[in-house]
């Protein structure tokens, strides 16, 4: 879904000229787009029964559990129950010193699904791969994003963070721009947070179903009036990596409702 015409108008009156009300520079620790939210809000996400994301984590969880087809292993016949995973998904993405490249959760899904499993790897954005990526983040609530980032890794850390502080589309605007300088300003009803991605993937009002990392960084893409980067883009997921290591020690709290 694009961002309103009248929202981008607003977006970029507030921050070219510094007049969004509530304004609130938060210094010091990170803090979750939890805190952000109002009661009602952060009551839903907490909510073991009402939370609508929880509705792809039982689909993950039987995913996880059955053979893609007949002959073929589940994911459970490999690794066991999801929560043996769980140290691993604070730490993604990560360094494939073997590729050269980084991966995510959704990349490594997609791998075993296409070189253990033999089949075809689950698009991006389906529902197969966003239940099994919840089904995952889930087992790992709690654990704190970690801060790691191995040398080799350095130089993708580093564009991820250029890629944060650059200004791009027609408003001109960078991911700082809202998530650093203006973060806690009113934006119409919502108050705009830090921008940390330890509540993916989220359940969002807006979409009225779940999403990934690389789908708010499309939409956001797209509200500057940029053109986005494909799922999967290596800009996407050096920016993902400079994120998780900018909100290292947030717990993870998949899946997070947002507005």
């Amino acid at each position: 879904m694009f961002p309103s015409t009248h929202t981008r108008r607003f977006l970029k009156r507030c921050l070219a000229l510094g007049l969004a009300l509530g304004l609130s520079i938060s210094a010091g620790a990170a803090q979750s787009g939890l805190a952000y939210l109002g009661e009602e809000l952060k009551a839903l996400q907490a909510d073991p029964f009402a939370n609508p994301g929880l509705l792809w984590v039982d689909r993950g969880e039987a995913l996880w559990q059955a053979p893609p087809a007949p002959g073929v292993p589940a994911c459970a016949s490999c690794h066991g129950a999801p929560e043996r995973l769980r140290e691993v998904i604070p730490t993604l993405p990560r360094w494939n010193p073997a590729t050269q490249r980084l991966e995510n959760l959704e990349g490594l899904i997609r791998q075993c699904q296409s070189e253990r499993q033999h089949q075809a790897p689950a698009p991006f954005e389906s529902e197969a791969l966003l239940a099994l990526t919840t089904r995952l983040a889930h087992g790992a609530r709690g654990l704190p994003l970690s801060a790691v980032v191995v040398p080799e890794a350095a130089p993708a850390l580093a564009r991820g963070e250029a890629f944060f502080r650059e200004r791009r589309g027609q408003l001109g605007l960078s991911c700082a721009d809202c998530h650093e300088r203006y973060n806690g300003a009113r934006l119409r009803g919502d108050r705009v947070s830090e921008g940390m991605i330890n509540g993916f993937p989220i359940y969002r009002l807006t979409w009225q179903t779940l999403g990934s990392r690389h789908r708010m960084f499309r939409w956001c893409n797209e509200a500057v009036r940029a053109e986005p980067y494909p799922f999967g883009a290596e800009p996407y997921l050096e920016l993902e990596l400079f994120l998780r290591h900018r909100g290292a020690g947030l717990p993870l709290e998949t899946p997070a409702v947002r507005r």
